[in-house]
């Protein structure tokens, strides 16, 4: 398979929300063609106070989303139990991170492939009581009124939770509000109704597992209350994606149907790797899987010195995908280690013959 890559953006290419903060990624941004044909990405940026995680950690929390008002809160050394990349376990049971994020916004040229500009101050930050600790992996959805922009909030009240805004221009947002409440991530809306109703693509969990964490197809009539929910993405034993899978880019429409972009993990020898999948679903019936890359053939791996590590190694994680103007390749856009921006340009007819057909078990 013919694939032409490129690192785009590394945390030394952003500057800091604040004087003596540092920016330790920036990854997993979402991906729009605009209407003058450049490309722009909204970029989680995932930054942290001075010499904040070198002894006991401190958590910057937002207490004005107008101000931009911040609160630092402490926690001693005495108070974890363990850390994880930038997850920090405490001992009472709960976690917390080591970093707060916001959404940049960057532009692109018409190739995708060459950055233009990089806002140097936040686009769109957490807020008290729902994202007060960040927002995280946004995903954009262009549809016939504007953009619809799914995101995950950080909140002590409101836990690991899916909101979603509205914009008519991709710089001033209107909050809609939670739409898939804890522990609930990877949320990607289709750009098209199917009889009459919103369709939306998300991916719960639960501290039980019963079964591993799959990809979960949801409806709705106003985008904001959801239901019909089913379980429509399983992993596969013995697979690059065994132990969780999730949606990554907003599915892209094709004549053979409607092509998503997903990341799958598996766990080899005590490390999570991250890797990319395709799946093809029916064009009139979202619920209906067509084909599905093979378990033994990802669709990319980390490979990448920036891949394989950073502040989350061995991680390729597939947000943004945007069609070409040659109108045969797809671009997509991927976070890797946590770290950095990445593009990758893969024809549709290799992604289409990389898939294989789907049997349900």
């Amino acid at each position: 398979m013919k694939i032409k890559k490129k690192l785009l953006v590394t945390p030394k290419d952003v500057k800091p929300s604040f004087k003596n903060w540092t920016v330790d990624g920036v990854f997993n941004p979402a991906a729009v063609r605009l209407p003058n044909k450049k490309i722009v990405l909204y970029a989680r940026v995932a930054e942290f106070q001075g010499n904040s995680q070198k002894k006991g950690l401190t958590c910057p929390v937002i207490i004005s989303e107008k101000e931009k008002k911040i609160y630092y809160k402490k926690i001693s050394e005495d108070q974890i139990l363990d850390r994880k990349g930038h997850m920090v376990f405490l001992k009472d049971g709960t976690c917390r991170l080591s970093t707060i994020s916001h959404f940049r916004k960057i532009i692109l040229d018409e190739s995708g492939f060459n950055v233009e500009h990089i806002d140097e101050k936040p686009n769109f930050t957490g807020k008290p009581r729902e994202s007060e600790y960040g927002v995280e992996d946004p995903r954009i959805t262009k549809m016939e009124k504007g953009y619809y922009m799914t995101y995950v909030g950080i909140s002590i009240h409101e836990g690991v939770s899916t909101y979603l805004a509205f914009s008519k221009d991709l710089i001033k947002w209107k909050r809609l509000g939670l739409i898939f409440r804890e522990q609930n991530k990877d949320a990607v809306l289709f750009p098209e109704k199917f009889n009459g109703k919103y369709v939306a693509l998300n991916r719960p969990e639960s501290m039980f597992e019963f079964s591993k964490p799959g990809i979960w197809v949801s409806f709705s009539r106003d985008l904001i209350y959801w239901g019909r929910d089913r379980h429509l993405i399983r992993t596969r034993k013995d697979s690059w994606e065994s132990e969780r899978v999730g949606s990554g880019a907003v599915p892209i429409k094709t004549k053979k149907g409607w092509l998503l972009i997903y990341h799958g993990v598996e766990r080899k020898n005590d490390t999570n790797i991250y890797s990319a999948g395709a799946i093809l679903l029916d064009l009139k019936d979202p619920e209906k899987i067509i084909a599905r890359s093979p378990t033994n053939k990802p669709l990319f791996k980390p490979t990448e010195k920036y891949e394989k590590k950073g502040s989350v190694s061995n991680v390729v994680f597939p947000t943004g995908a945007v069609m070409d103007l040659n109108k045969k390749d797809l671009l997509i856009y991927s976070g890797g280690a946590d770290s950095v921006i990445s593009v990758r340009k893969m024809g549709i007819k290799d992604i289409m013959n990389n898939l294989k057909p789907y049997r349900r078990r």
